[in-house]
């Protein structure tokens, strides 16, 4: 396989469009060409790990987060970021980085928090706004079928838990074609009325490309008549963090240790306890003080997070805990979750978890 090949299998699980504006995802180290003889999964890319690639015969590191986040001017070797460039293209090893595209799908970083904590019917926390568009056109009758299963096969027209949704109006069309002109029905000079069907399907902002271009190939006239609109509905399978539940609802302080012992922390920071039973919580892998009011405002009881301030802790005001458990600790399972689906997308292919400690920060 090559690389390319990996990646399109990889933004099956996580489409790079879902990313953040400000993050630096994809192919950061490469040739997309060259064939993969091993692929390494890890949450930092680090020079260990690329050592570790080498000695186990992995040309590729697939990673959560990105080793090249700003521009780089210069490649001396004068940092650490540069040295594990260097050494990755020294040694022809590709890097390939996912971050918030992975953290941003429905079966990413915090549904492998709601996992190992056992979270029942997770729940998209924040809905990322102003990713569904909708797609109207207007085609002749008999082509409507032709032109939804184009449609549908290009992403549109899927809904939550429901594909193939569209809706249409059949009504008159009327044009009159212009010398010049290759009209497929109808003459030149001549105003034709055409019984057509007004077809309107939502889809994602990623695939807009592609369905156009559907369209495009699929409509049978020279000129294509659509219209595309943002859409103002929020996309509940695309967004930040999530919510679950617990089956039975449990005590504070019982809980939070569970979460510890579950997450591998070394210590917890919490906010002050409200004396009540857990039952909603709320997790968001990595930095997310950003979330604390969205968490209050979805009912959690817990906000299960990271980095988070001091000043940040009062914005609980007594609405619910806030237990920040650690950058890596929130992030930690995110590449057994990429092992285990490479694994089964391709089960003969040299898979391997990373072995090497990334974890920049120490415990006494």
């Amino acid at each position: 396989m090559t690389i390319k090949e990996i990646i399109s299998i990889l933004e099956e699980l996580a489409p790079l469009g879902n990313a953040e504006d400000f993050d630096n995802v994809g192919l950061l180290v490469g040739d997309k060409n060259k064939t993969v003889s091993g692929v390494l999964v890890t949450l930092d890319t680090l020079e260990n790990v690329v050592d570790e690639a080498i000695e186990n015969k992995c040309n590729l590191i697939v990673s959560f987060h990105p080793i090249i986040f700003s521009g780089l001017k210069k490649l001396t070797g004068s940092n650490y970021v540069e040295r594990v460039v260097l050494k990755a293209i020294k040694n022809d090893v590709a890097i390939y980085s996912m971050h918030t595209a992975l953290d941003n799908v429905q079966q990413g970083v915090n549904a492998k928090i709601c996992e190992v904590l056992g979270l029942e019917d997770p729940k998209i926390l924040i809905p990322k706004k102003n990713s569904l568009q909708k797609l109207t056109t207007y085609v002749p009758k008999v082509h409507t079928q032709d032109i939804l299963e184009a449609l549908f096969k290009a992403g549109a027209g899927h809904i939550g838990n429901y594909s193939n949704c569209s809706f249409s109006v059949n009504g008159l069309g009327s044009y009159e074609a212009k010398e010049g002109a290759n009209p497929t029905i109808g003459k030149i000079g001549q105003t034709h009325y055409e019984e057509e069907t007004m077809v309107s399907v939502v889809f994602p902002s990623i695939v807009k490309n592609n369905v156009v271009s559907a369209l495009m190939q699929a409509h049978p006239y020279e000129e294509v008549a659509y219209d595309i609109f943002i859409m103002e509905n929020t996309n509940q399978h695309v967004g930040m963090g999530m919510i679950g539940s617990l089956d039975t609802a449990i005590e504070e302080e019982v809980f939070l240790q569970f979460v510890k012992n579950q997450m591998n922390a070394k210590v917890v920071r919490h906010s002050a306890l409200r004396g009540k039973k857990v039952k909603k919580v709320a997790v968001l892998g990595g930095s997310g003080a950003f979330a604390i009011n969205a968490a209050k405002a979805a009912g959690a009881d817990v906000y299960i997070t990271a980095d988070v301030k001091y000043h940040e802790f009062y914005q609980a005001e007594n609405q619910l805990v806030i237990a920040d458990i650690g950058h890596y600790e929130t992030e930690q399972f995110t590449k057994n979750l990429l092992v285990d689906y490479l694994t089964k997308k391709i089960p003969n292919f040299a898979v391997r978890l990373s072995e090497s400690k990334t974890n920049p920060i120490k415990y006494l």
